[in-house]
């Protein structure tokens, strides 16, 4: 089992910034990835950005430029720094870690944190 505690969230104007963290309870050898997702109201959950195992970084084409995924393995934590930020970034942010384990996946997710980007 993986813990996952976001924070970082709030309220912002647009163009603002925010940096969201998320920290693991541990990282044990079988993570290959973790990652930010987020899903608005009314809408289904998406990909954001993730960073692998092997440090390679992958960000959705609504939010390249703009946000980018770190990570901090001393720490257990990866972060999400999030600049220039329109009021369509709104939504609940979600923390994810892919573990892979004997053939098969597991995801883990933290309980999320609000941004509300306001116009």
């Amino acid at each position: 089992q993986v813990q996952l505690v976001e924070s970082g969230g709030g309220l912002v104007q647009a163009g603002g910034s925010l940096r969201l963290s998320c920290a693991a309870s541990r990282t044990p050898p079988s993570i290959v990835a973790m990652g930010w997702y987020r899903q608005a109201p009314g809408k289904q959950r998406e990909l954001v950005a993730i960073i692998t195992s092997d440090e390679g970084t992958n960000y959705s084409d609504s939010v390249k430029g703009r946000f980018t995924i770190s990570r901090d393995k001393a720490k257990n934590t990866v972060y999400l720094q999030m600049n220039s930020l329109k009021p369509e970034d709104t939504a609940v942010y979600y923390c994810n870690t892919r573990v892979v384990r004997i053939g098969l996946t597991y995801d883990y997710w933290g309980q999320g944190t609000q941004v509300t980007v306001s116009s």
